[in-house]
């Protein structure tokens, strides 16, 4: 989905699978505004040679110098590395964006450092930190008698430095080329049972790695859990988190899941976390 200045752009598709752009309607929403503001949802990688025809197309009319680029999910963020014979995917999808030359970009929660580095004049932000103030009041989660849960070092870093937190650390052995986690051990002291526990990350695809945490918080005492997730794909709906009984509710955005809020999945809509 690609919105321009605020406006969901409408792409029709020729029966050969080409995609039509509608120009009228983008030179419309440019001569609005000085300065054109693109917000890039991935749902297929159909979606950036969208985000390709338009940001050229306002280009070649005298509009393209002063477009910024929100990308509430950067594809292919989770191969920011190679091993063994995989492919680079995420340095190759940052060389087709900044080909596209917009004069900023900001990434929402990059899963890691290595996105902002691959992309030209662009900044990280984080909601997740300020969604957490929402999600701790209505829970009633209690900063000195409940915890924290990241089931990585890599969550660790993103959102350990909250103040005023009890925190539970995982460390997990993952299949890199299945995906599949092997092993999660948790780090960090529990000194009563009866607890809540709010488990902190970027991404949920299934959730296998939030049934598997929430399974050890269990086993450490924790009587209510929650997952608070700044992408959640849909997938979440077909895997088996949604009926283990075991984590009470979701709170997530809009960056990647469709459709409303449910009794299990409070989605949060993202366009006025940005700066």
């Amino acid at each position: 989905m690609i919105r321009l200045n605020g406006q969901t752009l409408d792409f029709e598709t020729y029966p050969n699978g080409e995609t039509r752009v509608n120009g009228e309607r983008i030179l419309a929403l440019a001569r609005e505004t000085e300065g054109n503001r693109v917000a890039f949802k991935y749902e297929t990688d159909a979606d950036l040679i969208k985000l390709m025809f338009v940001k050229n197309y306002l280009d070649d009319h005298g509009f393209g110098q002063q477009t910024v680029l929100d990308i509430y999910y950067m594809p292919y963020s989770r191969m920011d590395r190679t091993e063994g014979a995989s492919a680079f995917t995420l340095k190759y999808a940052a060389r087709m964006i900044n080909a596209m030359n917009f004069a900023r970009v900001t990434v929402v929660e990059p899963h890691s450092d290595v996105t902002p580095a691959l992309l030209d004049r662009s900044e990280a932000v984080y909601p997740t930190l300020e969604l957490l103030s929402r999600v701790t009041t209505e829970t009633g989660f209690d900063p000195a008698a409940d915890y924290l849960f990241f089931p990585d070092a890599g969550a660790q870093k993103r959102y350990g430095q909250v103040d005023g937190f009890r925190q539970l650390v995982g460390h997990k052995e993952r299949d890199f080329r299945t995906g599949r986690i092997q092993k999660l051990d948790v780090a960090g002291r529990v000194d009563r049972t009866g607890f809540k526990a709010i488990i902190i990350d970027d991404l949920c695809s299934y959730g296998g790695t939030f049934l598997l945490s929430a399974e050890r918080l269990r086993e450490l005492g924790a009587e209510r859990i929650y997952l608070l997730v700044t992408h959640c794909e849909n997938a979440i709906r077909q895997g088996k988190l949604p009926a283990s009984g075991l984590i009470e509710r979701v709170y997530t955005t809009d960056t990647i899941l469709d459709g409303p809020s449910t009794d299990f999945i409070q989605i949060y809509p993202i366009g006025g976390m940005l700066p």
